[in-house]
């Protein structure tokens, strides 16, 4: 990477580049439910009451997740409104914020062109891509989790002075603290176990007397327990279940529905590091030989390798939950990238033309396919967003293969990466080919000339999170518990019966309600009075004759 270390221009014209790719496409696409809408209305409901205390999902206390992306959200709504941009500019920039902390840790701890190399793997890392363009908490606790890393390692180096080491110490416990305010307790139980598991395998006990520990905690403390102890005395029925259900119980059982084998997040693992995953056995064998006092390349090792057993193991598995060691894995892998020779480097980089062709290949199929609740039309349209990435893809290998094959190492690399970049974006953005039935958005534009300041909203034994969103306005429950039992129990009005919405429904002036199929010919048996306004494949939405 020397031609590009030594030109200024040429690298703020490449930062430049990937700060207008990378959030240039977060406002694109519609909220889906379920996970992108339920944390844009939080955080709506958050500004809407002026009460950021305590979080509410369609107007009901919800405490599965710490407060500090709802706020980041809710100010994102102040500033720019309330838009898809705004709602997910927190996962954009986090993960943005992440691929920066690698590489001026990289700059550090192994020269700029590594540190090129490791931001740039990251940020054309399928995995990491999707994330920071997606909704959810998995990005923000990722970055701060990254943080902590990169502030440990730099801590932790050999020849790092008493006051570096203290100012990486206070940087990763501060990160801690956003981590667990963010996600929960994994954000101070993931770095625990790598700094454990490391000083068991590598004997090193001096290790635990350079983390600034009582210092740190206080730190980390600080970030924290204002808010646990102030929306705890607000409800008082939130620390048994934030810390006992949403964390030990969630993690020993199943009963969120979310099990998976033992081999689970393998090939999520794989798929996500696209187009660099043939790096990975070359980068894991360069963890483990580290020489030094610290071994900084072990620990970055046994970071991920521990963090990847620890969710494998969990009884509660989302693709999501191994994010945190892409960082790490970015980094090992900079490294041996940055090792490799021309010759070498042309079959790591000529194999990605054939998951290219696979997606170009799978057109047909896709473009067929037919469900009830996902018409035909939605996956051909989505199935050319799919071909676009496969060419794009295919074509970046392939020009990574003939620049390597010439010697030109430096171009091959940056080919590749600009492909993975903007390959791995476009499945997210063609997404917004399923906005019609995986986001409530076209419904609620069919519903808002039916509303007025009078009508009541019910959701009949059917909720779309991104319905409270759109219609910036919460719905009554009808018969529909899912995640919110607990808030239901503690507000008993939050839910009512079928029988109470008959009831209702002939006495409001201009009731509007939101159900499917089978409880709309339910209600038809029973005589209540009512026509359609508003319908797609999934859903419809009825009212008063």
């Amino acid at each position: 990477m020397n031609s590009l270390i030594n030109r200024p221009a040429a690298k703020w014209l490449v930062l430049l580049l990937l700060a207008v790719l990378w959030f240039g496409t977060l406002g694109y696409r519609k909220l889906i439910t379920p996970d992108e809408g339920r944390y844009a209305e939080i955080a709506r409901e958050m500004v809407a009451s002026g009460d950021w205390n305590t979080p509410r999902l369609n107007g009901i206390k919800y405490f599965e997740k710490p407060a500090l992306q709802y706020w980041a959200t809710a100010a994102s709504f102040e500033i720019l409104g309330e838009s898809d941009f705004a709602a997910r500019i927190w996962p954009g920039i986090t993960g943005f914020l992440g691929l920066l902390a690698v590489f001026f840790t990289s700059r550090k701890l192994w020269g700029e062109a590594t540190a090129w190399l490791a931001g740039g793997i990251l940020a054309s890392s399928a995995w990491w891509i999707g994330n920071g363009h997606f909704l959810t908490l998995d990005m923000g606790v990722s970055a701060f989790l990254t943080f902590s890393l990169c502030g440990f390692l730099l801590a932790q180096r050999d020849g790092a002075s008493a006051k570096e080491n203290r100012n990486g110490m206070l940087i990763a416990w501060a990160s801690i603290g956003c981590a667990v305010l963010s996600k929960g307790l994994i954000g101070l139980v993931l770095p625990g176990i790598a700094i454990v598991a490391y000083s068991i395998i590598c004997r090193d006990a001096r290790l635990w007397l350079k983390l600034h520990l009582f210092k740190g905690l206080a730190l980390a403390l600080l970030i924290t327990v204002p808010w646990f102890i102030s929306v705890s005395k607000a409800n008082p029925e939130f620390a048994h279940f934030f810390f006992i259900h949403e964390h030990f119980e969630r993690f020993l059982s199943t009963e969120h529905r979310r099990e998976g084998p033992l081999w689970y997040f393998f090939p999520i693992l794989a798929v996500g590091l696209l187009p660099w995953t043939s790096l990975l056995p070359q980068a894991l064998k360069k963890g483990w030989k580290s020489d030094g006092n610290f071994k900084i390349n072990r620990f970055i090792l046994i970071w991920a390798v521990f963090i990847f057993a620890f969710f494998s193991k969990s009884g509660s598995k989302l693709p999501s939950y191994i994010l945190p060691i892409f960082p790490a894995l970015a980094m090992l892998m900079a490294q041996t990238l940055s090792e490799l020779s021309s010759k070498a480097l042309r079959w790591h980089l000529g194999w990605i033309a054939i998951p290219g062709l696979i997606l170009i290949g799978a057109y047909p199929y896709v473009s067929e396919m037919n469900s009830e609740h996902t018409p035909q039309i939605y996956n051909a349209a989505y199935a050319g967003w799919l071909v676009a990435a496969g060419a794009v893809l295919a074509a970046g290998a392939i020009a990574s293969f003939i620049l390597a094959g010439k010697g030109k190492k430096e171009a091959a690399i940056a080919t590749m990466a600009l492909a993975g970049l903007v390959g791995g974006q476009l499945p997210m953005v063609g997404h917004e080919s399923y906005a019609y039935t995986n986001s409530s958005y076209h419904l609620v534009e069919a519903i808002k000339p039916h509303l007025t300041a009078n009508s009541s909203l019910y959701a009949v034994r059917y909720y779309d999170q991104s319905l409270p969103f759109y219609l910036k306005r919460t719905l009554q429950f009808v018969d529909y518990i899912d995640e919110f039992e607990m808030g239901q129990k503690s507000e008993a009005d939050k839910r009512i019966t079928l029988d109470d919405f008959i009831i209702r429904w002939n006495s409001d002036a201009q009731p509007i309600a939101i159900l499917q199929t089978d409880t709309f010919n339910e209600l038809q048996k029973r005589g209540l009075s009512m026509k359609t306004i508003a319908s797609d494949a999934r859903r419809m939405v009825i009212a008063k004759p």
